[in-house]
């Protein structure tokens, strides 16, 4: 089955505490993945920050909320038990427990949006039309959203630019990610091919123990098999194994089946994969804002507590 959203996930975590024995963080998401027959593949997917596999965090999420309405409380270190007012919930026999449900507990209230309000006088809260998604999961989300729209712009401009530019923006690039020594030499590597692209040579490293072919196309249509076939023998030709094919386009996939079949390593970089690079290393796109998401430091808690 789906991984559950992380509300699902509230009352079969609280029945597992119904015992009033301790329980750990490691059982409790063994146990509830039984229960919800996650597979090991499935336990395996991350956020898209990658920080943290999706079904523990929304174990933890759903554990937190539980938490802060009083149902459950932590022991200590990574442990945590049912309350007095877990097991009165649970004699109830609710048939789910979710935001909603919790909202009765004047304490969750307090704790979800704070003693006082906001200058802003705006309430704070997750989007509850959005059930399966945790705090964290909408602000990736959000995140993404914010790359995917960031991207499209740069690669509306990076097709509409000159092949100047577009060269420019390469060496930029290829320099922030460690290439080619100094922009003077990657510059003077690079050089307009007349065809709107641009083709030459770069440094792997800053001590040029190797070089690298690179050929770039500010194209519109798909790049089929037969250009990185000509790129493979212009490879050939220069007697070098190593090459970047750069476009503003895209591959077919006869294109990127050849270049995972030949000996010839070629990576093939194409326009959005080449925008987030751009915004990785900051090349034509500029920081904004930044947010630190903050956790409870554990460790300095207990060193108070010896």
């Amino acid at each position: 089955m789906a991984i559950p959203d992380f509300q699902t996930i509230m009352l079969p975590l609280l029945k597992f505490c119904a015992d009033s024995f301790e329980h750990t963080r490691k059982d409790t998401i063994d146990y509830l993945a039984r229960e919800f027959t996650i597979t090991d593949e499935e336990r395996r997917q991350l956020l898209p920050s990658g920080s943290q596999n999706i079904f523990d965090n929304r174990v933890a999420w759903a554990r937190s909320y539980l938490k802060m309405a009083g149902l459950i409380i932590n022991t200590k270190r990574g442990v945590f038990k049912i309350t007095d007012r877990g097991r009165q919930v649970l004699s109830q026999n609710p048939n789910r427990i979710d935001i909603k449900f919790l909202r009765q507990f004047p304490d969750f209230e307090e704790m979800r949006h704070g003693r006082q309000k906001s200058t802003a006088n705006k309430e704070i809260s997750i989007n509850e039309d959005q059930p399966t998604a945790t705090p964290q999961e909408q602000l990736e989300d959000a995140y993404e959203i914010l790359r995917r729209s960031l991207s499209q712009d740069i690669l509306t401009r990076l097709k509409t630019s000159s092949p100047r530019f577009f060269e420019k923006a390469v060496v930029e690039v290829l320099v922030k990610m460690g290439y080619g020594g100094s922009r003077k030499d990657a510059g003077q590597a690079i050089g307009c091919s007349g065809d709107e692209g641009i083709d030459g040579i770069i440094k792997e490293d800053r001590l040029g123990l190797d070089i690298i072919y690179i050929q770039a196309k500010r194209w519109e249509n798909t790049v089929s098999r037969p250009e990185i076939q000509k790129f493979a023998g212009a490879l050939q030709g220069k007697r070098a194994r190593k090459g970047i094919f750069i476009t503003t386009s895209d591959f077919s996939k006869s294109a990127l089946e050849y270049a995972s079949a030949i000996d010839s390593k070629i990576i093939l970089i194409d326009g959005q994969q080449l925008a987030q690079y751009m915004m990785d290393f900051n090349v034509g796109a500029a920081t904004e804002i930044t947010y630190e998401v903050k956790r409870l430091d554990l460790d300095y808690f207990d060193e108070l507590a010896e």
